[in-house]
């Protein structure tokens, strides 16, 4: 197997599959505009030798969009053939595609992060309502740190009808 070679390229040299079989919404690429102007890019978009995107092809499009004249790739390695390329892209998509949400964990982050400042409905999330099951009444907190003196935050502590 090859090493990971990870260089930055002008967007003009690359081709977004033509056979990608994953569709973007404009609500996808939305998203991904909020996540690149936000955190920037934090991982690269897989490409082949000839600079076809095998995976990023959303990265890419939102990138064009903000006006990026460069982005990271990784290319793949160069023994891999055709359908070695075609078969890591599903892969790819399809791996992400499976994973769930623990819906409770996921609304307690959210608000979590909304009682802080950040507003991630720009990245694709809506408001959720607070969790049920479990961490229903469970709440975070800010406090002291006995050790360094900052702030920091304090998970799943039972909350009381006078909180």
């Amino acid at each position: 197997m090859n090493a990971l070679r990870i260089v930055n390229v002008k967007i003009s040299s690359l081709q977004s599959d033509p056979d990608n079989a994953r569709k973007h919404s404009d609500k996808n690429i939305d998203a991904i505009v909020g996540s690149l102007k936000r955190f920037g890019q934090r991982k690269p978009i897989v490409v082949t030798g000839a600079n076809i995107v095998i995976a990023g092809n959303g990265t890419l499009t939102a990138a064009k969009k903000l006006g990026w004249s460069e982005i990271v790739v990784a290319y793949t390695p160069s023994d891999w053939t055709f359908e070695h390329a075609r078969a890591y892209a599903l892969v790819d998509n399809r791996t992400a595609e499976l994973a769930e949400w623990d819906n409770d964990k996921l609304a307690m982050q959210l608000i979590e992060l909304d009682s802080v400042g950040w507003e991630l409905d720009d990245v694709g999330f809506e408001k959720l309502e607070p969790p049920t099951g479990e961490l229903k009444n469970k709440k975070s907190v800010w406090v002291d740190c006995d050790d360094c003196g900052r702030k920091v935050l304090e998970k799943n502590v039972e909350s009381t009808e006078t909180d």
